[in-house]
C-alpha cells in the first residue's frame, strides 16, 4: 500500500485597513507583506491573480502576524511618529524592479527625488521611463515610497493612488520635518 503525503499549499492572507486616506488592502505571506494598496475594486483582483500565480498559493481573508505590525506602523506614520517602516516585506518583481524599489526605500523621509535622479542612482541615466514603470508596478504603497518621486521640473507626477494622495503624503512628511 502506497503512502501519500498531503502537500501543504502556501497561504496569502488578506485584510482591509482604515487610514486617513481611506481603506487600504494588504496581503501577506508568512515571510512578510507582499501587497499594500489603496482600495480599488477594479485593480485588486488583478494584483491578487499576480500574487497567486507567483507564490502558487491560496488567497484568503485571514489573520497574519505581519498585519498587526503593519497596522501599528501605519498608525504611527499617519500620526507623525514613524519615519521608517520595519514590517517585513516580500517584494515581488524582476531584478530590475527590486533594484528600483530598494532606491525608493533609501529616500529619506520628507525628501523627494526625480525619476532622473532615481535612474542615476541605479547607474542608468537613460532608464528614466523604465524606472517610472517600475515605480508604477510597486505593489507596496507607502512602505516602498514611490510617492517621494517627482518630475524633474519639481511637479507632482503619476501616482497609483492619485495625485491628491501623493500630495497629502508629501505634506504629511514635510510637516513632520519642519
Amino acid at each position: 500500500m502506497r503512502e501519500y503525503k498531503a502537500i501543504k499549499k502556501s497561504i496569502i492572507a488578506t485584510t482591509v485597513l482604515s487610514t486617513p486616506l481611506g481603506k487600504m488592502f494588504a496581503a501577506s505571506t508568512s515571510k512578510g507583506i507582499c501587497l499594500l494598496t489603496f482600495y480599488d475594486e477594479k485593480k485588486i483582483p488583478k494584483q491578487l491573480k499576480k500574487l497567486k500565480g507567483f507564490f502558487d498559493a491560496d488567497i484568503m481573508s485571514a489573520h497574519n502576524e505581519h498585519f498587526d505590525t503593519l497596522k501599528k506602523e501605519l498608525d504611527e506614520y499617519f500620526d507623525n511618529k514613524r519615519e521608517v517602516f520595519e514590517v517585513p516585506l516580500q517584494l515581488l518583481g524582476t531584478a530590475f524592479q527590486i533594484k528600483v524599489w530598494k532606491i525608493l526605500q533609501a529616500i529619506p523621509y520628507g525628501n523627494t527625488i526625480s525619476y532622473q535622479e532615481q535612474a542615476s542612482l541605479i547607474n542608468n541615466e537613460k532608464a528614466v521611463r523604465a524606472v517610472a514603470n517600475a515605480n508604477a508596478n510597486n505593489l507596496i504603497a507607502l512602505i516602498v515610497p514611490c510617492h517621494r518621486v517627482i518630475g524633474k521640473n519639481g511637479k507632482l507626477t503619476g501616482y497609483a493612488g492619485g495625485i491628491e494622495k501623493k500630495e497629502f503624503l508629501l505634506n504629511l512628511e514635510k510637516k513632520q520635518c519642519v
